[in-house]
């Protein structure tokens, strides 16, 4: 393990000081068959810190204001970031990410995408967010963590995390698939959706072949069995340029998300994509053999404030 001591006061532009450590991985492991949820482990030795806020000389936008809407360049480069939380702690934390840090995030020009409890794992918080490119992230993300807000808050966020470096860095698999007219923050009361984030985990030198797969028939197929396309990204080979958050590396995976009404509509969906036998005989078949493993299923529902519904 190697471990990076806490860099304390890391002062930028606005004097506020940042700690993180670095942490060790374990390995993941997860089963599933095509579609279904599965389960996926990752250990940790130390906790990185999680979240920071930022505070302008005009205020934070209220609490309940909408937030700015994505425009329809978002979104190039994304983080799909898994947070495992201290036990019971995931509430108190939603209340916290929700009513303090999503405007202040979008207000550096990222883009909070959607907030997230994933179903199956009661400690897990999920959250994606999204930049124009690689330039804007470095910017944005350092008028974020080196604000005055972060350094009034972070004691209260690290409180409830346990392990905040699961974090894909991905681009769009191609430029249709990609995030675009992403809605403003919804209203207090807005519908509660499900959307799902299905991980295929590339054989090495096999991502561009899934990637073909994906866009001649299991879209195709997915979606004649209940699902809505939402989006398709793959991990990036670009540098990390904001080393004080580690992101995943080494890794070639493809990230479909989509969207459902509800548990059981996604469920029904199951159901006829099995009963699909040209997907059970011959196209989820030939798909798998492009991966390493079985994928890995995220069962998302959005919080109050987030932009995706599902």
């Amino acid at each position: 393990m190697t471990t990076k001591p806490c860099q304390g006061d890391i002062v930028a532009q606005t004097g506020c000081p940042v700690c993180y450590f670095a942490t060790e991985r374990t390995a993941m492991t997860a089963t599933a068959l095509p579609g279904q949820r599965s389960v996926v482990g990752m250990g940790h030795r130390t906790i990185l810190f999680g979240l920071s806020c930022l505070l302008f000389a005009r205020g934070s936008p209220a609490v309940g204001s909408p937030g700015p809407q994505a425009d329809a360049s978002c979104c190039s480069v994304v983080e799909l970031r898994q947070y495992t939380l201290h036990p019971g702690r995931r509430e108190p934390f939603i209340e916290l990410f929700d009513g303090t840090f999503a405007d202040p995030l979008d207000a550096t020009g990222m883009t909070v995408i959607g907030e997230f409890r994933d179903l199956d794992r009661p400690d897990r918080f999920v959250w994606i967010r999204g930049f124009q490119d690689m330039s804007s992230r470095a910017r944005e993300l350092a008028a974020f963590y080196d604000s005055d807000l972060w350094h009034a808050r972070r004691n209260e966020a690290n409180a409830s995390i346990d392990d905040s470096d699961n974090v894909l860095l991905l681009e769009p698999a191609s430029p249709a698939l990609r995030f675009k007219d992403i809605p403003s923050r919804p209203a207090a009361g807005a519908r509660i959706g499900l959307v799902v984030a299905t991980l295929y985990y590339a054989k090495p030198n096999a991502l561009s072949a899934f990637e073909a797969l994906f866009a001649r028939s299991l879209r195709r197929h997915t979606e004649a069995a209940g699902a809505r396309t939402l989006a398709a990204y793959v991990t990036s080979t670009q540098k990390n340029n904001f080393p004080r958050l580690p992101v995943r590396a080494g890794e070639e995976i493809f990230v479909w998300l989509a969207e459902f009404t509800s548990p059981d509509a996604y469920a029904a969906y199951e159901t006829r994509l099995r009963a699909d036998r040209k997907w059970a005989g011959v196209l989820w078949p030939s798909a798998r053999e492009q991966l390493v493993r079985d994928p890995e299923v995220l069962r998302l529902t959005p919080t109050p404030r987030s932009r995706l519904r599902g």
